[in-house]
């Protein structure tokens, strides 16, 4: 079977092609892309396909349709690089695959400022809310931008954020003969730019904003809260017994204010993250909270545990932070937790604390006492306020 060639094209059309590249088209029955990539191309005797919207559940049908015939698919760019390449290895294989690449956007943009590559962050707004934007002082970031409107967009998330003082440069069209370059900061922001755009951000917080960074441990004002919140060195200590690793699923259950879902997440892009919380106003703050943070990702599954946790996908860790006591909760979030995935649960009061010491008999891990104390007025004085103690336990599942 002839594998699918995969192009990446960039906005010089044609002519930015290399031989191997305008080979790989030339010979295919097929062509497969959409209306303004399949215009960049010369006339062929090839049969040409417009990606329908939306495009991802159309990729197997389609592909099923010309099966037999040398497909080629075109790509933006990169085709590995947040494009269509990533979604057909996925489907169909690598071996079903002869990508040829194009220079990404994020190579001519760094090509054009002078930024190493090795040394920016990417963030993706195609499909993505604006609020996945995460600002972290004197880093350079990439944005590859949804349309027209997310320049805008991403000016007035910074606004909000208190990194107006960022430093934008929207660079229209790359590589092509209509490239242009908009300049300005997010304070500011006003240029209209066209709908194939990348925007570079020269982050800066504006004085006296206080950046909340990646590591657990955020300030519990960070948080919209009723109470029901893992407070700070508490929440520090769980994430660091959740050892959160690139790609892995937490389940967060009696999420309350969702901060340890909320802090998994901001750990790395690729972490993802289920909170299960059964009260309706708490299950809404947490999905504010998740926005105003960065990572609008978050999956809040109203509803008790454990009915709430059926059909949900196996996780690696879990975290239980409410509803200990609960007939069936620890015993379904131990049944479903992955070989090797690591359980972490929480308990204030002698009842929690009293299943914990069972299970932590039955099935091993470890019990932690949590003790900690702020700095509080005591009159004309300081005294220390003790928090309440928490009870700790954390266990692995293995083999």
């Amino acid at each position: 079977m002839e594998p699918i060639t995969v192009v990446g094209i960039g906005a010089d059309g044609w002519a930015g092609l290399a031989e191997p590249a305008r080979n790989a088209v030339a010979r295919a029955e097929v062509v497969v892309g959409s209306a303004r990539q399949l215009a960049l191309l010369p006339d062929s005797v090839a049969t040409r396909v417009t990606w329908p919207s939306p495009m991802l559940p159309a990729v197997e049908p389609l592909l099923a349709e010309h099966s037999g015939r040398r497909v080629c698919v075109l790509a933006s760019g990169d085709p590995m690089f947040f494009g269509v390449g990533t979604t057909l290895v996925r489907l169909f294989g690598a071996a079903a695959l002869r990508v040829y690449p194009h220079p990404s956007s994020v190579s001519l943009a760094c090509a054009r400022l002078g930024w190493p590559v090795d040394d920016v962050d990417v963030v993706s707004l195609v499909g993505r809310p604006v609020e996945s934007l995460i600002a972290l002082p004197h880093r350079r970031m990439l944005v590859l931008s949804a349309g027209a409107d997310t320049p805008g967009a991403v000016a007035a998330l910074l606004r909000d954020r208190g990194f107006g003082p960022t430093a934008m440069t929207v660079l229209d069209d790359l590589g092509g003969p209509a490239e242009r370059r908009h300049d300005g900061t997010a304070a500011t922001w006003s240029a209209e730019t066209g709908p194939l755009n990348v925007i570079a951000l020269d982050c800066r917080a504006a004085p006296g904003v206080s950046p909340l960074g990646r590591t657990p441990g955020l300030p519990d004002d960070a948080y919209d809260h009723d109470g029901q919140l893992t407070k700070r060195e508490v929440r520090a200590i769980t994430l660091a017994a959740l050892a959160p690793l690139p790609g892995q699923l937490l389940w967060d259950v009696g999420a309350g204010s969702g901060s340890v879902a909320i802090e998994w997440l901001r750990t790395h892009p690729s972490c993802t993250a289920v909170a299960v919380e059964s009260r309706p106003e708490r299950a809404e703050r947490i999905r504010a909270n998740a926005g105003l943070l960065g990572v609008p990702a978050l999956r809040v599954v109203p509803g008790r545990a454990p009915g709430a946790l059926t059909d949900l996908p196996r996780p690696d860790a879990v975290f239980v932070g409410g509803g200990l006591t609960g007939a069936g909760v620890v015993e379904a979030c131990w049944a479903a937790l992955r070989t090797g995935g690591r359980l972490v649960a929480n308990a204030v009061t002698l009842e929690s604390e009293a299943v914990l010491t069972r299970w932590q008999a039955a099935v091993g891990g470890t019990l932690t006492r949590i003790e900690v104390s702020r700095a509080a007025p005591v009159g004309g004085f300081t005294g220390w306020k003790p928090m309440m103690p928490v009870t700790q336990w954390q266990v692995a599942r293995e083999a």
